[in-house]
């Protein structure tokens, strides 16, 4: 993948950004007769462009104001003569340059993540990329199918020229878990629909098996979205069909206590009915085929099923979204796309039942803002990017507008166009999940077989009614390389090579406090999010040390978190000495340990206050007729499991109140 001229450094800023790659990703001399290994440890980011490609990205998706604090980094490393400094310099000025300035932290560690990424993940116009043979890991298992063999099969429509005006009896904002399910409830209720969709429309013929492609193809952000200080990593589908297209296809049905907690406190109405759970989870859970028979364990998850055990402590397989004919050698390839099309994404049903039913799709289509008159809705000012980069502008005209484009965009559509009142972004949950690899003697090999299929609720209730779920999770180089703690070049190089014989382990909390959703001066959304609330530190902490003790159970010879500085203990060390160490000495702020978000939920909630909710116990806003919530945005609160079951329960809820509105 040849890298393009981007021009928005100057030649100093250049250099000094291609040493600062060098620091992170150096040529060694290495004590191995192994050619690959010999020629990996090697190769520097420079090797491969690496720095001609953070340009590139920065020309393309960065603001004008963040290439120059990019750039003013750059020039302050430069005073330090950093570019024609040793090494070994490099690191102990980037070291002292993130511990004395926070900004310059946060800046470092982009950098940093985007060079792991690249040099772990970037292919070549074959597919490959020159590091993988030599940390054992094997890329892309099958090409993708033939357009023939996996064909686009939605209906779409037409939006060309400088304007374009279309109708409908409604418009969806987003076609993922809430918006498909929407889509085809009224679809089916004999509506006119047409849903606008930002990402684009990817079938299993577009799924390459590849890291970085899926990332920059299927992704929200591209894969790179985080929080506005770095505390928390954003992964989010963009794309038909949503982050179903990209999850670990894990169903787990809303809890009862959880539907009691919505109805009676928050107004939502009938979720503590009998009729909620068969109308609703139960319809979703028949179209998405969710069965636990398909489920099976592989190398990480019989270690934590091993470290679970010995600990005494229950867990049970995972109900997954999957139909028959799954293959398994390319199970733990779905985060960037189910190639072979056995999992029942939103695409695969409900968006299908939708354009069955003569429902269309706009893909590459970003909502600018609803229109209103009157206090109602009367549809949706937007804009499609066609593939050459024209732009058409498109006025939706309809009376019933569904926002159902994710917990970060959606509260911004509703900011833009001023709707929603005093809570709209507010209430963010994040369900913040921390990982823990073991190293163990046997190879594990992450990436083949399911990447999820075990889950102990054991501790759901820890703080209250918060606690979290014990997880894992699969194992692909670019991600992993670019999350884990960075001591120097030389030894994350040696912790990669332990690549296969890696089993990460991942609790998923419920959790206790909250945060926003605010726009920038262009509009977009940012995300804030931190730790301060008290609960919610004491479960990071709790979090970290229970799956190291369900590694060291399991056998793990080595444990490593994923702090910044690493902290690593290994076979014959004084364990509870690293589990203080864990609770007392880690830090857990921005950029000092790894945390990342899958479920983002929350932040257009609905309730029975306008001052603290969104929209009313139907779904609709307060504010505005016709205007509906239809994704996790409208949780009032976070729910404490894999949510897509939620999403989709709720959304037919909503439906149905769409429905019976008119």
């Amino acid at each position: 993948m040849e890298a393009a001229t981007a021009g928005v450094l100057d030649d100093s800023q250049r250099a000094t950004l291609t040493a600062l790659c060098d620091t992170y990703v150096p040529s060694v001399d290495a004590d191995t007769h192994d050619p690959a290994e010999r020629e990996f440890f090697a190769r520097a980011a420079s090797d491969m462009q690496i720095p001609t490609h953070i340009e590139a990205m920065m020309a393309e998706a960065m603001t004008p104001e963040e290439i120059a604090g990019m750039a003013g980094l750059l020039d302050a490393l430069a005073e330090n003569g950093f570019a024609d400094a040793p090494v070994e310099a490099r690191v102990e000025i980037v070291m002292g340059t993130a511990a004395a300035d926070p900004l310059a932290r946060l800046g470092l560690h982009q950098v940093k993540g985007l060079t792991m990424l690249l040099f772990y993940a970037l292919p070549d116009e074959q597919g490959r990329n020159p590091n993988w043979e030599a940390i054992g890991y094997p890329g892309s298992p099958a090409p993708p199918p033939s357009a023939e063999e996996a064909p686009k099969t939605l209906e779409l429509a037409e939006a060309t020229g400088e304007q374009a005006a279309l109708s409908a009896d409604a418009v969806i904002v987003g076609s993922g878990s809430g918006g498909g399910v929407i889509a085809a409830t009224l679809a089916e209720a004999g509506k006119s629909v047409l849903v606008l969709e930002m990402g684009g429309y990817r079938t299993e013929a577009d799924f390459k098996n590849l890291e970085l492609p899926a990332y920059q193809e299927l992704y929200y952000g591209g894969g790179l979205a985080a929080s506005e200080d770095g505390s928390i990593a954003i992964l989010a589908g963009q794309t038909v069909g949503g982050g179903t297209i990209v999850n670990y296809m894990n169903c787990i049905r809303t809890p009862e206590w959880i539907r009691r907690e919505w109805a009676q406190e928050h107004g939502v109405e009938g979720m503590d009915e009998p009729g909620y759970e068969s109308e609703h989870i139960d319809r979703v859970w028949e179209r998405l085929n969710a069965n636990a028979e398909s489920t099976t364990q592989n190398g990480t998850h019989t270690k934590l099923m091993q470290g679970l055990d010995d600990l005494g402590i229950q867990h049970r397989p995972i109900t997954r979204n999957t139909s028959q004919g799954e293959k398994p050698e390319l199970s733990g390839f779905s985060l960037m796309g189910n190639q072979d099309g056995s999992k029942r994404s939103v695409m695969k049903t409900w968006l299908q039942d939708a354009s069955d039913a003569g429902a269309k799709m706009l893909p590459a289509c970003h909502a600018d803002r609803i229109t209103t008159a009157d206090g109602r809705a009367t549809g949706v000012e937007a804009s499609v990017t066609h593939e050459d980069g024209s732009i058409t502008n498109v006025t939706v005209e309809a009376p019933i507008v569904v926002v159902a484009c994710g917990s970060v965009e959606s509260p911004a559509l509703l900011l833009r166009s001023g709707l929603g009142g005093p809570a709209v972004g507010k209430h963010l949950r994040l369900h913040p999940a921390y990982l823990v690899n073991g190293v163990y003697d046997e190879k594990i090999e992450g990436w083949q077989g399911q990447i999820q299929s075990l889950v102990s609720d054991h501790f759901r209730n820890l703080e209250g009614e918060h606690g979290f779920l014990v997880e894992a999770t699969g194992v692909h180089p670019g991600l992993f390389s670019s999350a884990m703690g960075w001591p120097e070049g030389e030894s994350h190089k040696a912790e990669m090579m332990k690549l296969p014989w890696t089993a990460p382990f991942i609790t998923v909390a419920r959790d206790h406090g909250s945060g926003e959703v605010v726009l920038d001066d262009l509009g977009r959304p940012v995300v804030r999010w931190g730790l301060q609330d008290e609960i919610d530190l004491k479960l990071a902490k709790r979090a970290n040390v229970e799956l190291a003790r369900i590694h060291k159970a399991a056998g793990a010879r080595e444990i490593h978190t994923m702090h910044d500085p690493r902290r690593i203990w290994r076979e014959g060390e004084d364990f509870e000495a690293f589990i203080a160490g864990l609770e007392h000495e880690a830090g857990y702020g921005p950029q000092e340990v790894a945390c990342f978000t899958a479920h983002q939920m929350g932040s257009c909630r609905m309730g029975t206050d306008p001052g603290d909710s969104v929209a009313d116990g139907r779904g609709e806003l307060h504010d505005t007729k016709g205007v509906w919530i239809g994704d996790a945005s409208a949780f009032p609160t976070a729910p404490g499991v894999n949510p897509m079951i939620s999403i989709q329960a709720l959304a037919s809820r909503t439906a149905g109140k769409i429905v019976e509105a008119g």
